[in-house]
């Protein structure tokens, strides 16, 4: 069994492409989540790296957090992947769904680290995939929005069917996964995890152009029995 790594900012794009990974046959060794050069926030949308910490424990997963700059992400990116080589990690999972610039440097950084990239959510219809998401039973929380395009009310939302019809219902293009930006999530629950993990403080801020849902408490609770 080949054992790889997530790419992870705590979406449930990631997620839902390393449940398909598991499920697939892989071998999850860790996830990988690229963090500011202090190390305080995950670089991808903000989020607290002790937030992403909370949501890998939740999963009963290590996630390694490794610190990039503006000008050195690449060289940093290669650093991290040379640790998980020499732990036997042989590729990386990536949510990716449609963006060629990154699939192309997804592809390169993996093929210069000597390593298979898996991108099982490539290219398929993404309301197609929020349906499988949640239908899976994955519980994610809107945690950040793009101001010209949402307000702050859609923080804190569940990304349900619900979540979904009201997208469509303001009728500016929003990609259901929101794969150009307009919001980002972050799983609470669902089939891979082995706890709950609880919001149980946050702020709303406004940073640059984004709306943020700022999470400054956690706990971890016992997962619900699954729903027949």
């Amino acid at each position: 069994m080949a054992r790889v790594f997530v790419s992870w900012s705590g979406g449930k794009d990631g997620c839902l492409a390393a449940y398909r990974a598991v499920r697939s046959g892989l071998e999850i060794g860790c996830l990988a989540n690229t963090v500011s050069a202090d190390g305080s926030r995950s670089v991808s949308h903000g989020m607290a790296a002790s937030v992403i910490r909370r949501q890998a424990a939740a999963m009963g997963l290590t996630v390694y957090q490794q610190p990039t700059g503006e000008n050195d992400y690449r060289e940093k990116f290669l650093e991290m992947l040379a640790v998980f080589k020499a732990d036997g990690i042989t590729g990386g999972v990536f949510g990716d769904i449609d963006f060629n610039p990154h699939r192309e440097w997804i592809d390169s950084v993996c093929a210069a680290a000597g390593m298979t990239a898996y991108l099982p959510l490539w290219e398929e219809d993404q309301t197609g995939l929020l349906h499988e998401f949640i239908d899976a039973g994955f519980v994610s929380i809107v945690v950040a929005v793009r101001q010209d395009v949402l307000g702050p009310e859609f923080l804190g939302r569940t990304v349900d069917r619900s979540f979904l019809a009201d997208l469509a219902a303001l009728g500016r293009g929003i990609t259901p996964c929101g794969e150009a930006g307009e919001y980002h999530s972050l799983v609470v629950d669902g089939p891979l995890f082995r706890q709950r993990l609880e919001l149980t403080q946050t702020r709303t801020v406004t940073r640059d152009d984004h709306h943020f849902l700022d999470i400054t408490g956690t706990a971890l609770r016992p997962r619900e029995p699954a729903r027949e």
